[in-house]
């Protein structure tokens, strides 16, 4: 049997990585992330799994004859900490990756 030694570690190596993997993705599904706009004027917060867990809007920019500005800052604040889960995620998950050409990954 050559090479069945090989094959088992390999094995038990993938399964050693695949834990790990599932250890990140909880970690990252744990975690907030925030976005602003505006400088601060608009704070959104987003969990890993890039549910909206928070909004906070200052009054200051409430102005009932200009909504399409709180509508465009808030856009950019989501945005802003939806991008910060994707850059957390290739970050983390990256490590994983590194090296294999696996798409959608």
């Amino acid at each position: 049997m050559r090479g069945g030694g090989n094959m088992n570690q390999m094995m038990k190596q993938m399964q050693k990585m695949q834990k790990k993997m599932m250890e990140a993705q909880g970690e990252l599904e744990e975690s907030t992330f925030e976005g602003s706009a505006s400088n601060g004027l608009v704070k959104v917060t987003v969990s890993g799994k890039k549910e909206i867990t928070d909004v906070e809007i200052n009054p200051e920019v409430v102005d009932p004859d200009d909504v399409e500005l709180l509508q465009d800052m808030i856009i950019i604040a989501v945005n802003n900490a939806m991008e910060a889960v994707d850059k957390e995620t290739s970050s983390k998950m990256g490590q994983f990756t590194k090296g294999l050409n696996i798409p959608g990954l």
